[in-house]
């Protein structure tokens, strides 16, 4: 059955944020990285614990969007996402160190505290993020028969932007930007992301 323009812009739509997302994913866990140097390095450890603390986030995106989209396959599912991780963002710049030095204080160094100190910075928004994948794929899919070429492109896609947002944010952005600014500028381009989707369900 051939798709409606309202379809093809949808799924143009889709395509376009999963690639700004995976950007943004990867973009943060990169910036992630200069909001706990000061206070726990920016050794192996620390990365143990920031890498970690991503694919954690996005396991639960990746099941959590699994099991909302079932209910609700709409894109307005990938805009709350958006929208939502993007409100975080914007609270992090003012609040970051203030609770990573709590939580040096409580806990000492160590993994542990390393671990916390992630999770406070990306486990919110990542794991909301996250949801994207899952999401994009059943919004995607019409039939079994394209369920595999569908997959392959948003994953594809994604890493794409996640490529991007890593060599973007670590040899663009961070040379020429503060963190905080650029915390705000991921929480803009959601919000971008966010008003970019239609909130109608697609009628296909």
């Amino acid at each position: 059955m051939a798709r409606s323009l309202k379809q093809y812009a949808i799924l143009l739509l889709v395509y376009l944020n999963v690639f700004v997302i995976g950007g943004v994913v990867m973009g943060l866990e990169m910036l992630s990285s200069r909001y706990l140097y000061p206070y726990f390095g920016g050794g192996i450890g620390t990365w143990a614990g920031l890498i970690s603390t991503v694919l954690g986030a996005l396991t639960i995106g990746y099941f959590g969007g699994g099991v909302i989209i079932d209910r609700y396959p709409s894109p307005f599912v990938i805009a709350a996402a958006s929208g939502l991780a993007a409100g975080y963002l914007a609270l992090v710049p003012m609040s970051a160190d203030t609770v990573i030095a709590a939580i040096l204080e409580a806990f000492g160094d160590g993994p542990a505290p390393i671990l916390m100190a992630s999770a406070a910075l990306l486990l919110v928004p990542l794991s909301v993020l996250g949801m994207v994948t899952p999401i994009a794929i059943r919004l995607l899919i019409r039939s079994m028969h394209e369920s595999g070429r569908v997959a392959g492109m948003v994953y594809g896609i994604s890493t794409i932007g996640s490529i991007f947002g890593t060599l973007f944010t670590t040899f663009v952005l961070i040379p020429a930007m503060g963190s905080r600014a650029i915390t705000y500028l991921f929480a803009a381009i959601l919000v971008a992301c966010a008003a970019s989707l239609p909130f109608a369900k697609d009628e296909g």
